[in-house]
């Protein structure tokens, strides 16, 4: 059994798919060959704490989980009451997930974050991103970002939650993670940053976390 990501030349062997490695590594950890390196059985803890400061209560409002995995952060979003959407482009993850959580409130879909579908523009009040986009190469960061926040509704709310790297600091990944200016292209359709959170965490293998929560005027 293996928990080791592919390296980049193996993601970049894959065409121009970059999602394409997803699937592999999801259904090999179904058949117990593999284990996913970023699944812990629970929500993520700046998830929760962040959610936990701001008493969020989501009855009467909706949520999108974006590269949902193994469902652990979207069945904690729809038990503080918000009616959940969450997608992941292995449909070996959804069914694990919809396995792991039988009769769950969660609509779980298989889901691209590169081609969404148009119905799900500017639809959502909370929009909950996790390591998603650092999965990515660089080159695909900008499109998924805006994507993602694309997707937040007027009046809405986007968390993001991903490892940190400094502007100057070169990416070898999978993952590659965010840099300062990188979390900005998450506004560029006209969210408005509340807070960025340039967190030291002892959430391995990452000592650095950004946690940055944007907004939709009204």
């Amino acid at each position: 059994m293996t928990d080791r990501l592919p390296d980049s030349e193996s993601v970049d062997r894959r065409g121009d798919d970059p999602v394409a490695w997803f699937e592999p590594l999801y259904a090999a950890a179904a058949r117990g060959e593999a284990t996913v390196p970023w699944d812990r059985g629970a929500p993520h803890p700046l998830l929760v704490a962040w959610a936990e400061q701001r008493q969020l209560d989501g009855h009467g409002r909706s949520a999108l989980i974006v590269g949902s995995g193994l469902g652990d952060n979207a069945e904690y979003i729809a038990s503080l009451g918000f009616e959940t959407l969450a997608f992941d482009v292995s449909p070996s993850a959804i069914a694990a997930a919809r396995e792991r959580f039988p009769g769950s409130r969660v609509t779980y879909l298989v889901g691209n974050l590169l081609e969404p579908p148009a119905e799900w523009m500017r639809r959502f009040d909370l929009v909950v991103e996790i390591y998603t986009v650092q999965a990515l190469p660089t080159d695909y960061h900008a499109p998924a970002s805006r994507g993602v926040g694309e997707m937040v509704a007027p009046g809405g709310v986007l968390i993001v939650i991903s490892a940190a790297r400094a502007d100057d600091q070169q990416a070898s990944g999978p993952p590659w993670p965010l840099t300062r200016s990188e979390l900005d292209v998450f506004a560029a359709s006209g969210l408005v940053p509340v807070q960025v959170e340039d967190l030291a965490t002892e959430t391995p293998p990452f000592p650095r976390h950004w946690r940055a929560e944007f907004t939709r005027p009204s």
